[in-house]
């Protein structure tokens, strides 16, 4: 059969040059530059993983300092706070100091104002007294004819305006 006996040589050179390039692809590709591209992805990986956690150390420092800039800025704010209301009670005692000497003062213009509106009232009393004192007399002199003296015309007029 030498179709048979063909096809052994046949498949010996075919599996020689497989095995040639199979050898030629595991050294250059397996031996050469599959090495370089895992050490490129390990490299790779190793920069992401650095990065991440760097990443995750600035995020920590950014959250230690927000936190350190949370509790001063609530320090200042009770702090203004704390002044506001010092400010306020100060604000609040000067007022009522200013109020009470306002009060005092009106409380001795308005003493002044009574006495004055007393003594206007007495001396108004005191005329109208002698005013209505000379009508009764005029009046008794000229109805009845009669002569009244100035003090029982006083004394009559005190009555009326006593009694109303």
């Amino acid at each position: 059969m030498p179709q048979i006996a063909q096809l052994a040589t046949t498949y010996a050179s075919q599996v020689f040059w497989l095995l040639v390039f199979f050898g030629l692809i595991f050294f250059v590709i397996g031996r050469g530059m599959v090495p370089k591209v895992m050490a490129t992805v390990d490299q790779r990986d190793k920069q992401i993983a650095d990065d991440l956690s760097a990443a995750e150390a600035a995020r920590a420092a950014a959250d230690a300092e927000e936190e350190a800039w949370r509790v001063q800025e609530n320090k200042r704010r009770a702090e203004a706070q704390a002044l506001i209301a010092t400010a306020k009670a100060e604000a609040a005692s000067t007022t009522q100091a200013s109020l009470d000497v306002a009060s005092g003062k009106i409380e001795q213009t308005v003493s002044a104002a009574e006495a004055r509106i007393a003594t206007a009232r007495d001396a108004a009393l005191t005329e109208i007294e002698g005013v209505a004192t000379s009508a009764a007399q005029d009046i008794v002199s000229r109805l009845a004819g009669l002569s009244v003296s100035a003090e029982q015309a006083q004394g009559a007029v005190k009555g009326v305006l006593a009694n109303g």
